[in-house]
C-alpha cells in the first residue's frame, strides 16, 4: 500500500534522485526547456516551483538556500539575474509539462517542460484580451436599425404626398 507516500521515487535511492532533480533543474534553467519523461517532468515540477519561488526575494539567504539545492552557481545566477524578474507578478505556476508522445525505444511517455514566460512562440500567438459585448442576444443595435428604418419611410412619404 501507498498510504503516506507523497512523492514518486522514481525508482531510485535518495542520493541519485536529489542529483538526477539537480541536474535536470539546472539544465532547464539555463535552456528554459527539455525533453524528459513524464514521470520525471512531474517530479522535477514539484522540486523547481519552491526555488523559483524563493528566487523572487533575492537575498543572500535565499541565494544560499536555491544554490544547496541546485549545486550549481551559474544556474544560480541565472534563476535571479534572469527569470526571477519575468515571473515577479505571477503568484505560481511557473513550468509547463506539454505531452510528446511516446519515446521510440521503450514506449514512455515523453513531455516538453518549459518555463511558462519564456516560450516566445506562445507569447506572440497568445490571444489579446477583447473586450466582452454587453448582449448575446441576436439583435440588431438601436443606433443601426433606426437610420435604416427612416431612409425606406422617405420616399414612401413622397409617392404618396405626388399621388
Amino acid at each position: 500500500m501507498r498510504h503516506n507516500k507523497s512523492f514518486n521515487h522514481l525508482g531510485r535511492q535518495s542520493g541519485h534522485r536529489k542529483a538526477l532533480l539537480a541536474n535536470m533543474a539546472t539544465s532547464l534553467i539555463l535552456h528554459k526547456r527539455i525533453e524528459t519523461t513524464v514521470a520525471k517532468a512531474k517530479a522535477l515540477k514539484m522540486y523547481l516551483e519552491p526555488l523559483v519561488t524563493k528566487s523572487k526575494d533575492d537575498s543572500t539567504h535565499s541565494r544560499r538556500v536555491v544554490f544547496s539545492y541546485l549545486k550549481d552557481k551559474n544556474a544560480t545566477a541565472e534563476l535571479f539575474r534572469t527569470i526571477a524578474p519575468k515571473i515577479a507578478d505571477r503568484p505560481g505556476g511557473y513550468l509547463r509539462i506539454l505531452h510528446t508522445g511516446f519515446r521510440q525505444g521503450d514506449g514512455s511517455e515523453m513531455a516538453l517542460v518549459e518555463f511558462v514566460d519564456f516560450n516566445e512562440a506562445a507569447l506572440a500567438t497568445a490571444p489579446k484580451k477583447e473586450t466582452k459585448k454587453t448582449t448575446r442576444r441576436s439583435r440588431a443595435k438601436k443606433s443601426e436599425a433606426a437610420p435604416a428604418a427612416e431612409a425606406p419611410a422617405a420616399p414612401a412619404a413622397e409617392e404618396a404626398k405626388a399621388e
